[in-house]
């Protein structure tokens, strides 16, 4: 990226913070429905660490909000953290697997293999993957919501009435962008985790405690196992979820804004991990969920996950793994509202497929018919094209 990039997404991203600081801190929170969760089930398992993923995702979040200018957000590898919860891997089988898929996904930019890549994969297609993954978002917080909650329990804060109540007030604030929903979700769900563990004689408060970076390099065996079960499946959902997608729904939600290539995105992805990962960071990856997410909740800009970034940075240094008890408090009935309107606004997506504002079709100026008009035949094709695309999630 030359300096005159970064200079124009510097300057996006201060106008815009200026005009609205806080629907972008609000757009900030909004991924943190999938992130945490994730983040603190690999915490417990010893599978990545607490203090390292917060300091490394923060800083992610302030270069990739720097050098991108939109709010592209720094998300779990969902695959290898699947496997490694599922399988109880190690830490170094974690790493391997993120450094392995970084690798790849490294090799795939230089040679311009994911620009070839994007070229030959039908806009259908990646609208199938970005409406099945949002659709995905929806079935997993709705199944995890109602697996463990019900209409009083857990907890006093944590319940059915909570969920209704934080969905009613999602459907009255649709019509108000400028509130800061998520915001307010967060500082409320941080409150309730406080007084939650102040009632709690087995959990703590966090506490100062300075970082102390250490590295994790993996085994020849922990390569071998962190890369077959689990580097090669989360492969195919990087390329085509957290690369390819990611960039065509920055064009369809930030259209004035100037899209990352492939390519660029490419590099960031293996940057963040061919680096982290050999300290115990989380392997991580861009995500179009998280870009939906964010956007959903307000963000329309880097400067909101510059402000993650550094929210990030700060808790994870002077904080650590004593954020622990309080992140695994936090109630479930607010983190899967914000999941599943993420998961909405990602799957609606699909409803532009046989619109100029899809991306081959606002292209096209050589048809019989009007620029970006297709017969009924060739609508129904697309929709067949973007249900298989769904099908197999």
């Amino acid at each position: 990226m030359n300096s005159s990039r970064l200079r124009q997404s510097m300057a996006h991203n201060v106008a815009v913070f200026r005009r609205q600081p806080l629907t972008e801190i609000s757009g900030s929170l909004g991924d943190l429905g999938t992130f945490l969760p994730i983040v603190i089930a690999l915490t417990e398992g010893h599978q990545v660490s607490l203090t390292t993923t917060l300091i490394f995702t923060g800083i992610y979040n302030i270069l990739t909000g720097a050098f991108f200018g939109i709010p592209l957000p720094v998300q779990p590898m969902k695959a290898i953290a699947a496997v490694a919860i599922l399988k109880s891997l190690s830490a170094g089988q974690t790493a391997a697997a993120g450094i392995f898929v970084s690798a790849c996904i490294l090799i795939f930019s230089i040679t311009g293999l994911l620009s070839w890549i994007t070229r030959v994969i039908p806009i259908p297609v990646v609208k199938g993957i970005q409406v099945g993954a949002g659709l995905s978002l929806i079935i997993a917080a709705g199944t995890k919501a109602l697996s463990t909650l019900s209409w009083t329990a857990p907890s006093w804060a944590d319940n059915y009435l909570w969920m209704v109540a934080a969905f009613i007030a999602l459907f009255a604030l649709n019509t108000r962008p400028r509130t800061p929903y998520a915001l307010i979700l967060f500082v409320t769900g941080i409150v309730f985790a406080i007084i939650r563990i102040v009632g709690d004689n087995h959990h703590h408060l966090p506490g100062f405690q300075v970082w102390r970076p250490y590295t994790q390099v993996p085994s020849a065996k922990e390569w071998k196992t962190g890369i077959l079960d689990a580097g090669v499946g989360q492969l195919p959902l990087t390329t085509l979820n957290s690369i390819i997608a990611v960039t065509h729904l920055a064009a369809d939600l930030l259209p004035e804004i100037e899209t990352p290539s492939v390519t660029a995105i490419g590099l960031s992805v293996a940057g963040m991990n061919l680096f982290g990962c050999w300290f115990g960071a989380m392997p991580v990856c861009h995500g179009s969920g998280g870009l939906a997410a964010q956007y959903r909740f307000g963000a329309r800009s880097g400067a909101s996950i510059i402000f993650l970034g550094l929210l990030k940075l700060v808790v994870g240094i002077f904080f650590g793994e004593t954020l622990t008890d309080m992140l695994h408090k936090f109630p479930l009935a607010l983190l899967s509202v914000m999941i599943i309107a993420a998961g909405l606004e990602l799957a609606s997506v699909g409803e532009s497929l046989n619109t100029a504002r899809a991306r081959d079709l606002g292209k096209e100026t050589t048809r019989s018919t009007s620029a970006g008009e297709i017969t009924d035949e060739e609508k129904k094709q697309r929709w067949t094209v973007i249900y298989l695309a769904i099908s197999p999630r």
